[in-house]
């Protein structure tokens, strides 16, 4: 059985993470992803201690999300935080709309740039990639996309693939598994609500409540080297539940 993972920004309002750190455990999750606002700012006692609770509860943090600034301005400061929890896998998550090129040139370059800020990632040993939204898959002028462009100027990038993302971005997640599935060494599993449904929850649903074919998408992965699988919901309004319910239909997949 494929051991699952659990995204804590997604218990970014159900504090403290002491408390949701058990609950995840119990149910058999085997590790947590982590996210630049919970460690990024922390001192050296306060990251030990985040990799004490984790010990405690029995649960590993292989994957972390950080920010393009600390990547480029820090990256020692990355792999002191990645070397302390345990991380060996750094995802760049995410860039600010001002901040996003609008061509494909300007996409290649932004490409070569997480190249170059993965550089030191990829030096000390650990994997280094992109972690993808919506705004990646919009067709550009000359008819291709974000993510196309980034991939090409960025050859060593791995891809942790949010195929919800993909979805809601007018996307075939089956088609992009196909294409890109050898950079693909982490999935985020999240689902959709069906339209007009969870609107409290900005349409997402729990695994396995919503309209994404997870059972047909596992199936596309598995001749991939996936290594880490991670349940995400970007607002969930019972965390309890996401947990749980999401856990238990993965596990049927």
């Amino acid at each position: 059985m494929t051991k699952l993972g659990f995204q804590l920004y997604s218990a970014r309002n159900f504090q403290p993470f002491s408390a949701i750190l058990p609950l995840l455990s119990e149910a058999g999750y085997a590790s947590v992803e982590g996210y630049g606002a919970m460690y990024a700012a922390a001192d050296e006692a306060g990251l030990q201690s985040l990799k004490a609770d984790l010990d405690k509860n029995g649960l590993t943090m292989p994957t972390g999300h950080f920010g393009l600034d600390l990547l480029e301005s820090d990256p020692q400061r990355v792999l002191k935080i990645a070397a302390t929890l345990g991380i060996e896998a750094v995802y760049c998550p995410y860039l600010l709309p001002d901040q996003r090129p609008t061509d494909a040139a300007g996409w290649f370059a932004f490409g070569q740039r997480l190249q170059a800020a993965g550089k030191p990632i990829r030096d000390a040993g650990l994997r280094f990639g992109w972690h993808n939204h919506d705004f990646e898959f919009a067709t550009l002028e000359d008819e291709s996309t974000p993510q196309e462009q980034i991939f090409a100027g960025g050859p060593d990038l791995l891809w942790e693939a949010d195929i919800a993302w993909i979805i809601r971005g007018g996307a075939d997640p089956f088609a992009w598994i196909e294409s890109y599935g050898k950079r693909i060494s982490a999935v985020h599993v999240k689902d959709i609500a069906a339209a007009g449904e969870n609107k409290d929850e900005d349409g997402w649903a729990d695994v396995g409540h919503g309209t994404v074919d997870w059972k047909g998408l596992m199936a596309a992965l598995k001749p991939y080297n996936v290594r880490d699988f991670i349940v995400e919901h970007d607002n969930p309004s019972d965390i309890g539940r996401l947990i749980s319910r999401s856990i238990a239909a993965f596990n049927s997949y």
